[in-house]
């Protein structure tokens, strides 16, 4: 069984996200003992104006 994490987030650098699926898969190897090849990570990104916190669209601040 393949392991599929999904990450939900606002926009980030390629960087970062390279970094986080790296450290994701090397925790999914760690813990259940699997090669890194069977671990998935899908990152969808939603621009800061389409999504909200407390009644406020993230786009506006705090």
């Amino acid at each position: 069984m393949m392991p599929i994490v999904t990450v939900q987030q606002g926009p980030r650098t390629v960087e970062l996200k390279r970094d986080l699926v790296r450290r994701i898969t090397d925790a999914f190897v760690d813990a259940y003992q699997i090669p890194a090849e069977a671990v998935q990570v899908w990152i969808h990104e939603t621009p800061a104006d389409s999504w909200g916190t407390a009644g406020r669209l993230t786009a506006d601040g705090k």
